[in-house]
């Protein structure tokens, strides 16, 4: 479209993995750019990284980054967040935050484009993306939940290691080594917590992601709880979560065992989920067809399998959830949003 409308973009945090995705996907949709900042720490200003062919200079994100800028897109840390989206919003930009900072404020919207993208209208300067478990796991079951209504989720999480970071992928693939070697291991980066009592991912499953609360859950479970009754609107949910760190570089998984209000039929439920955007079921028993995390790595959807019904409640079911949690879990699900905004203002 000739007159369309171009925008002025920043994206913060843009050397690690999350905002390389979203520099990646602005580029392959065409996003309507007039003007791109990429902002980071001020030991990556100076740098260049690659746009659409043509070299762009990394600067330092400072509160005078924004003048001037139309959507920013966070994804440099909490504390960044904090400090600078306030910042931002000054200048009259809209931010799109990836980070936890924003989620739970009762003036920010928590939005999965899928689920909820009318909340994105009833911003206040920051729209804010939500846990990247919570995101694949709200986006199966939001159909669900508006055919039959849903009372109860059980959910249990088998995360890539790459949801802590470029150094704990590094970790991972240096135990790894050093255990088929024959050497010692010496963990230094994961469970990321307060306490430094560190163990080897290497062959491992780690039943803690972020640090302990007073309740016995981690602040990870808590997000997924917390994050799943606002996304859905429904603080009546029953909500409840386990999250494991497993040695797999790209793609969470989750098994969901979800009780709904009324009965269903399950050809029709896995009708319903492969109409549903952004889902793909597998979902073939007789031709070992599920989802599988090295398979999910790169793509945008979310893939859910092993649909059945529960044997012990008639009225629950229970599912296999596989999203890349760089994408559809970050990177993806922020564009979407900015996607959703420019189309609002052409």
């Amino acid at each position: 479209m000739s007159n369309q409308k171009l925008f002025n973009v920043a994206v913060v945090g843009a050397t690690g993995a999350v905002g390389e995705q979203i520099l990646r996907l602005l580029a392959e949709r065409n996003f309507p750019i007039q003007e791109l900042k990429l902002l980071s720490s001020a030991r990556s200003a100076g740098k260049k990284l690659q746009f659409k062919g043509r070299e762009v200079t990394i600067e330092e994100a400072t509160p005078d980054s924004f003048k001037g800028v139309d959507i920013a897109l966070f994804s440099a840390g909490g504390d960044v967040s904090r400090e600078l989206v306030p910042e931002a919003i000054k200048h009259g930009t809209v931010c799109i935050d990836n980070t936890s900072a924003f989620r739970m404020d009762p003036e920010t919207p928590l939005v999965v484009p899928e689920v909820n993208i009318d909340k994105v209208s009833d911003h206040k300067g920051v729209i804010a993306n939500p846990n990247c478990s919570t995101i694949q796991m709200v986006q199966t079951l939001k159909p669900l939940y508006d055919r039959y209504g849903i009372s109860r989720i059980i959910v249990s999480t088998y995360q890539a290691v790459s949801g802590a970071g470029a150094s704990a992928i590094n970790e991972m693939l240096r135990q790894s080594r050093e255990v088929l070697e024959g050497n010692a291991v010496e963990p230094q980066i994961l469970p990321v917590g307060s306490l430094p009592v560190k163990h080897q991912i290497a062959f491992n499953a780690i039943p803690q992601i972020d640090k302990f609360v007073d309740n016995g859950f981690t602040y990870e479970e808590m997000k997924m709880i917390n994050e799943t009754k606002k996304i859905m609107g429904d603080e009546s949910l029953e909500v409840t979560a386990t999250c494991v760190r497993i040695p797999v570089v790209y793609g969470h998984s989750e098994s969901v065992y979800v009780e709904l209000k009324q009965d269903f039929d399950i050809e029709e439920v896995k009708r319903l989920l492969a109409d549903s955007p952004g889902i793909v079921v597998q979902d073939n028993a007789a031709e070992q067809l599920y989802p599988l995390a090295t398979e999910a790595t790169g793509k945008l959807e979310t893939f859910v399998g092993r649909i059945r019904r529960d044997l012990s409640n008639p009225r629950a079911l229970n599912l296999w959830i596989v999203s890349d949690n760089l994408l559809k879990g970050a990177a993806w699900n922020a564009v979407q949003i900015a996607e959703y905004i420019a189309i609002e203002q052409q």
